[in-house]
């Protein structure tokens, strides 16, 4: 009983807080707490406007592939899919990592491969996601082509399967095969999960 009087005194004295909540659609609420009921604490909350971001916004279109081996592999974004680049950058192959391929008609013949990845630290990247890319990404090599792999920014999945390349296929460590992708497209960041299945990863 002592123990339960302290906290109901404790909790008396707590300051009102608020707090910002994102709901998975996107919508942001404000939740407001405060003491002074009987049972310890009230709360109220009120939906912000829709453009009330916490953030700025980037809403520049990121278009432009990184050449990450001469001429040969391409890592991009969605917005990098499109018939202008295909064209510009004579790419036969397009990997399509956890996001659709647009349905375009494209200029010049181009095949395109889709796999399902969530970007999340616990889905399994190298035991069906890897394998399958390095199949596609050695095809698009052995015709003489030139293959793009993008996700949904080009940052966490699409990133890992090309550091996966490198490691596998040309005998790089992960710190050197993330270094070269990095410099060549800043924006890379794989989430930790992938980071660690490609740290243990060995020859497949």
């Amino acid at each position: 009983m002592i123990l339960l009087y302290e906290l109901q005194k404790r909790l008396a004295n707590l300051r009102p807080t608020a707090t910002v909540v994102t709901t998975p659609t996107g919508a942001r609420f404000i939740e407001r707490r405060s003491s002074g009921s009987e049972e310890g604490t009230a709360s109220s909350s009120h939906q912000l406007e829709p453009r009330q971001y916490g953030f700025v916004v980037d809403t520049k279109p990121d278009a432009v592939p990184a050449c990450i081996l001469s001429d040969f592999l391409y890592l991009g974004s969605q917005d990098a899919v499109c018939a202008d680049n295909v064209v510009k950058y004579r790419i036969t192959h397009i990997l399509s990592v956890g996001i659709q391929t647009p349905d375009v008609e494209w200029p010049t013949p181009v095949k395109c491969k889709y796999l399902p990845c969530l970007d999340l630290p616990e889905t399994d990247l190298t035991h069906y996601v890897l394998p399958v890319s390095l199949d596609f990404i050695d095809e698009a090599r052995r015709s003489q082509g030139c293959v793009l792999v993008h996700c949904n920014a080009g940052v966490s999945r699409s990133a890992s399967v090309v550091i996966g390349y490198l490691m596998q296929r040309r005998d790089m460590s992960y710190e050197d095969a993330y270094n070269l992708v990095k410099s060549w497209r800043p924006s890379i960041q794989p989430n930790a999960g992938f980071m660690q299945q490609l740290k243990r990863s060995a020859k497949i």
